[in-house]
């Protein structure tokens, strides 16, 4: 059996490990288009790479994506988050978790993955042809034939396709000629750029629990948010952007944000604080007697905000003052006008219709023998370690179930 891995990144290298493992009489080619192998990999998490996240619940781990997450849950049940990590473990990559739950090696370097991973490959004689690229795929009897950068042709019996996400449609068209139905593609993971905000003036500043609403949408998500010199950041504007995608899309990216500072806390409880500072620390300049725990600068930029000047006293803030505060505090309004993606991590929603894969064996319902791991599927996840995991998960099964038959 001779099997096409078609893309060198997280989802291609362990399809193609695992079709070695499982198939060791087959001949396994794994084609990169670039130069680079597991560039998402090198690059993820500031370089240390992220590579799952610490839910080991089936059930509760399909709820961090926004698309795929009925697909997953049959598929998680091949591979979990605890096959991941006994999985490199056993290779010699010991995995820490953090607070957050993001996983990474105890190296703290995405090169241990990167290692673990070639050295496993080139141990099981999978062959690697970088710089060239499958311009085509015509089906042919037992197989595909594949039509090459350079020129040349090359039988094959079974074909992954692990290509990740494209930003545009025209980078499914050679799959989409296979009769496949493709979801377009828009961006998932971005930022939010605010360039008429003066509170970029307070780059750098991290709140540790704050809920983001979309106005004029049911999107809603809470937790930490970094303020940037193009506007915000941080895991509750990304997540929002993830469960938004299409939505946000559909606005052009141009819409308002309302932010709650103190994540989920209630006016009446912001109100008997503010109570309790008037009561016992009247003389006590606001600026300096700050009850919520924000950053300093930030508290500082709020009150200028509401035009209370530097010096008054919880005394003297009085009725109208404490109301613009508490608004502030729990309704503070932005304006977004436009987004930040960041190219080497690039995630997007859209991609090959799950309607028309197998959960069970990752195979094309439209063209038997042909594979999916990976982005490339209209699956993805919000930031964490998520869009990893399923990228380990749908390699490992298609690599696995290459006839077909499920476990």
């Amino acid at each position: 059996m001779k099997v096409a891995v078609i893309g060198g990144g997280a989802a291609g290298f362990f399809a193609a490990i695992s079709s070695k493992q499982h198939h060791p009489e087959a001949e396994v080619i794994l084609f990169e288009k670039g130069y680079k192998l597991l560039s998402k990999v090198k690059v993820s998490g500031g370089g240390r790479c992220n590579v799952t996240h610490a839910c080991f619940d089936g059930n509760q781990l399909t709820k961090h994506y926004p698309r795929g997450e009925k697909f997953l849950k049959k598929a998680f049940g091949q591979f979990s988050t605890t096959d991941t990590v006994e999985w490199f473990e056993t290779r010699g990559v010991e995995l820490k978790t953090e607070e957050d739950g993001r996983m990474f090696p105890i190296t703290d370097h995405s090169q241990t993955i990167i290692n673990c991973l070639t050295d496993k490959a080139s141990q099981l004689g999978v062959r690697l042809e970088l710089q060239n690229a499958v311009l085509y795929i015509d089906r042919i009897e037992n197989g595909f034939n594949l039509s090459l950068k350079d020129e040349t042709h090359f039988f094959v019996n079974k074909i992954i396709v692990a290509t990740g996400g494209s930003p545009k449609l025209e980078g499914f068209e050679w799959l989409r000629e296979l009769g496949h139905k493709i979801e377009p593609p828009v961006p998932s993971l971005f930022t939010f750029n605010m360039p008429e905000e003066k509170i970029k003036e307070l780059m750098g500043v991290v709140v540790e629990n704050a809920t983001i609403k979309v106005q004029g949408t049911k999107l809603k998500q809470s937790g930490p948010l970094l303020i940037t010199h193009w506007g915000m950041s941080g895991p509750a504007i990304l997540k929002t952007s993830a469960w938004g995608a299409r939505i946000l899309s559909d606005l052009n990216y141009n819409f308002k944000i309302q932010v709650n500072w103190l994540g989920e806390a209630k006016e009446n409880d912001v109100r008997s604080l503010i109570q309790e500072q008037q009561a016992n620390h009247h003389k006590r300049m606001v600026v300096n007697r700050n009850p919520f725990g924000l950053p300093a600068r930030l508290w500082e930029f709020l009150l200028q905000k509401n035009e209370l000047r530097d010096n008054i006293t919880w005394g003297e803030i009085g009725q109208k003052g404490i109301n613009k505060l508490v608004n502030t505090l729990l309704n503070d309004v932005y304006e977004v006008k436009g987004k930040t993606t960041f190219k080497e991590e690039f995630v997007t929603c859209g991609g090959i219709a799950l309607s028309e894969v197998s959960n069970s064996t990752m195979e094309s319902k439209i063209v038997p023998g042909l594979y999916f791991a990976g982005e490339v599927m209209d699956i993805d996840g919000i930031t964490g370690g998520f869009n990893f995991q399923s990228a380990w998960t749908t390699g490992f099964i298609a690599g696995k179930l290459l006839n077909g038959s499920s476990i």
